[in-house]
């Protein structure tokens, strides 16, 4: 608590942002980042990207 008041502080009492501001944040974060990954799609791309590994390369 003590770190959370000295970053805001410089605002006034009721300027200062509640808990319920910062779980309504991060719920529409979540649900942007969601939306997001629904309309790109790009699972196959992740799954080539880190979870395969390369062939090695003969030379």
């Amino acid at each position: 608590m003590a770190g959370e008041l000295s970053a805001f502080r410089f605002m006034k009492p009721r300027h200062r942002p509640h808990t319920t501001d910062l779980q309504a944040a991060a719920g529409w974060g979540i649900a942007a980042v969601t939306g997001a990954l629904w309309l790109v799609q790009p699972f196959d791309w992740l799954k080539k990207t880190f979870l395969e590994k390369p062939e090695p390369e003969d030379k």
